[in-house]
């Protein structure tokens, strides 16, 4: 599909992150809405035998909040001796969770994740997403997202990591 939109492909490290901890974290809502300073709402909902998610994300002023609704799977795969994690979600339209006045739905959402280990005491993992914001977003805000956000948010996932352990 041509949208003109860009479509994030990240490689990165984790370093003191094994895979099954940042598989947990990446997969723990509640947990989530702590160290995510971007999380206005998030929680999961049973929907017709299917468990969907709902995500209220923080855009800076003027702009208005985006949010979405999701389905996600997570599996285990065996390559080669070497387990491998996968996540994978993508946008859902469901009745249950009607769109908000003044909020923004992302219709058009996908991520996929794939995290090993590093062979040491941490991750590789590999993500592909793409989302289409919708409305106009500046410029200014999409080169900040490529250059700093993304990089952010996987300090972000580290630091996560090193703290889930405190919360349970």
């Amino acid at each position: 599909m041509q949208t003109g939109l860009y479509e994030y492909k990240v490689f990165g490290f984790l370093e003191d992150c094994s895979p099954d901890l940042l598989a947990d974290v990446f997969m723990d809502l509640d947990y989530r809405k702590q160290w995510d300073q971007y999380v206005k709402e998030l929680y999961e909902k049973e929907c017709n035998g299917e468990a969907a998610v709902y995500w209220e994300v923080k855009y800076p002023f003027p702009m208005s909040n985006r949010d979405y609704v999701y389905v996600r799977q997570r599996r285990e795969l065996d390559h080669e001796g070497q387990k491998i994690h996968v996540i994978l979600a993508q946008s859902t339209s469901m009745p249950q969770f009607p769109e908000k006045s003044g909020v923004i739905r992302v219709k058009q959402y996908k991520q996929s994740l794939a995290i090993q280990s590093d062979g040491k005491r941490g991750s590789k993992v590999f993500m592909y997403y793409f989302d289409n914001p919708g409305g106009q977003i500046p410029s200014w805000l999409i080169n900040w997202a490529a250059k700093k956000g993304v990089p952010n948010f996987l300090k972000d996932m580290t630091k996560a990591c090193q703290n889930y352990h405190k919360k349970t």
